[in-house]
């Protein structure tokens, strides 16, 4: 799959997506890269650390986070996506499900779009992406934890997305898939959906998982969000161990050496 000028081999290997919220409210580093200066220190510090892809965000998804206008999402990350294109070759995913927003990133420089509600929020979702001819990430998500069968219903929600997609004149071979931990799921089915990934990758698209520092790693271990780095490093390896093409993290170096680590034993032959 090429994502801006990147090819990148997504049935042999997984790629480290590094996550730059440009939010005042985000659940794990709201604030901290608000301003241009700290936020392209932050880029540059993850490429060297050996980050993939970007992925720019500028409205908090957390538990109860407050929606924000259009007009100020697409003011908070179009000055970062601007900047990053013009000082470093990396590709930007820009993590949004508002159509003005992505359209507006995309003409900044956006490679890549990462949608969490799966084309099923905005209707003019699909047609921007279709029409731009991009890359894009769709998360399966619910507006609540309820559903009669986990693994089924998923993948049934994600087929539902799949045909917005295929309507719009979406590439299949443009499409990555997410699993949505966190979102629209409880502790206990968010391991579930840890623990059944290769559900998600037998649909026959590459897989994006989005779990570092998420609630399912606080709950399970009793740990705040400063401290989830070690059960972050797990769902890593398990995403290796699944296929996964891509894994979305705040921590880039432990994650990379993870990763490196889980593939190193997976190609042992013999």
């Amino acid at each position: 799959m090429k994502i801006g000028t990147r090819e990148f081999d997504t049935a042999h290997h997984t790629y480290i997506m590094g996550i730059l919220n440009v939010t005042p409210d985000s659940f794990s580093d709201g604030g901290k890269y608000t301003k241009l200066d700290p936020a392209l220190f932050r880029v540059e510090e993850m490429i060297k650390e050996g980050m993939d892809i970007l992925d720019i965000g500028g409205e908090s998804t957390r538990p109860g986070y407050q929606q924000v206008s259009g007009e100020e999402e697409a003011g908070r990350v179009i000055p970062v996506i601007e900047a990053v294109r013009a000082r470093f070759d990396v590709p930007i995913s820009l993590d949004t499900c508002k159509a003005q927003v992505a359209g507006a990133g995309l003409k900044a420089g956006a490679d890549l779009i990462n949608d969490i509600w799966g084309l099923k929020k905005d209707p003019g979702m699909a047609e921007v992406i279709a029409g731009a001819g991009t890359p894009c990430v769709l998360m399966h998500n619910r507006k609540e934890p309820v559903y009669e069968e986990l693994l089924r219903d998923v993948t049934e929600d994600l087929q539902e997305t799949l045909s917005i997609a295929e309507r719009a004149g979406i590439r299949r071979d443009r499409i990555i898939l997410d699993p949505g931990i966190g979102f629209g799921k409880t502790c206990e089915q968010n391991l579930k959906m840890l623990q059944s990934l290769e559900k998600i990758a037998d649909m026959g698209f590459s897989v994006l998982l989005g779990a570092s520092r998420k609630s399912v790693i606080g709950l399970t271990l009793n740990l705040p969000v400063t401290e989830r780095l070690e059960g972050t490093l797990v769902t890593t390896v398990v995403a290796v161990l699944k296929g996964c093409a891509f894994v979305r993290v705040h921590d880039i170096k432990e994650n990379v050496r993870a990763v490196r680590m889980a593939e190193a034993i997976m190609q042992v032959e013999g």
